[in-house]
């Protein structure tokens, strides 16, 4: 974690919800962890990543609760440890997966999360008891976050997810595309993350030694990692979205650009669990998701303009994502 990254104060406010009627007390331990209150007044704010880190770990502390209280029973101390030591010992993702959220619902009780294979995309769906859309909202999107950064973690590499919906309507960040993907849909009505299929049958590669380094770090190795918008990816993300497709720059020309020999450019895109292939490839998904949603452009213009050579190469691309045709979907989000 560098010293310029940061994180969105909207999860500040998740971690400080138990603490909403008590604001001395949420002013004592944001100042403690070297953050100023006055930053939750402003929404488009962001925090240091150290600073996040350290609140993580001083409100689980304070709380006694891995979850903030987030749920009616929450997690104990040390129930994050007990879970990974038990994921570790899985041969795939999806095993992990399953255990997982078998794991997690040992100690949830409001909220649990269901693995769902069809055909070859994977759907993580949460069921919620909770009342409260805000305590709602805040408890299922920490539930996907743990949940996803623990399967990155395990598979060494990052998934990129197809489709996100949020039962509950949230304000939109500029993290939301590389947490949840082009597609993110909120206050669906439903929460569920959609990938594909394949990142499960990827061998889980961490081993204990790998837990110890991993629990070190936390939370900057479980959620930090994974909202980094100042990492390389999130740049190289942030560089191909503000121009067109056949703007593009090859790896060799961005690795120029940024100061780097394409060898290190590669590599550092590789410790943050990604390739220049797959960040275009998300990049893609978005701007075609973006165009079918917000514009009038035919399904064929869109093609041509995320890079697709023949309108059938991009259904059966659109389809491989989502299960449905770019027709489909865009008469589906007309009808919402």
């Amino acid at each position: 974690m560098r010293e310029n990254d940061s994180v969105a104060v909207y999860f500040v406010h998740i971690m400080l919800y138990a603490l909403r009627d008590q604001p001395a007390r949420a002013g004592a331990l944001l100042r403690q962890a070297g953050i100023d209150p006055a930053v939750l007044d402003d929404s488009s704010a962001r925090v240091p990543a150290t600073a996040f880190a350290r609140l993580w770990l001083i409100l689980i502390e304070a709380l006694d609760d891995e979850f903030f209280h987030l749920d009616s029973h929450g997690m104990p101390l040390g129930s994050f440890a007990l879970i990974c030591r038990g994921l570790i010992q899985e041969p795939t993702l999806e095993k992990a997966l399953r255990q997982c959220l078998g794991y997690f619902g040992l100690f949830l009780r409001d909220v649990r999360g269901i693995l769902s294979l069809r055909g070859q995309r994977a759907v993580i769906s949460l069921q919620s008891c909770i009342d409260d859309p805000q305590r709602r909202v805040y408890a299922e999107e920490t539930l996907l976050v743990l949940v996803i950064s623990l399967l990155c973690w395990l598979g060494g590499r990052r998934i990129a997810i197809d489709r996100t919906e949020l039962t509950d309507a949230r304000v939109r960040l500029e993290d939301d595309a590389l947490l949840w993907g082009p597609n993110l849909q909120l206050g669906s009505g439903r929460t569920e993350v959609e990938f594909s299929a394949d990142y499960l049958k990827l061998p889980v590669v961490q081993d204990l030694g790998a837990l110890k380094t991993f629990l070190r770090s936390a939370p900057q190795g479980l959620v930090v990692r994974w909202r980094n918008q100042n990492g390389l990816a999130a740049r190289v993300y942030r560089h191909l979205r503000q121009r067109d497709y056949d703007q593009w720059p090859t790896l060799l020309g961005l690795a120029g650009e940024v100061g780097l020999s394409p060898s290190s450019f590669r590599r550092k895109l590789e410790r943050e669990g990604c390739s220049f292939q797959q960040i275009k490839d998300e990049v893609r998904r978005a701007m075609a998701f973006e165009c079918l949603r917000d514009s009038d452009l035919s399904v064929a213009e869109i093609a041509a303009q995320t890079g697709f050579q023949e309108p059938s190469a991009f259904h059966r691309a659109f389809k491989k994502w989502t299960g449905e045709s770019p027709g489909s979907y865009r008469q589906r989000l007309s009808a919402v």
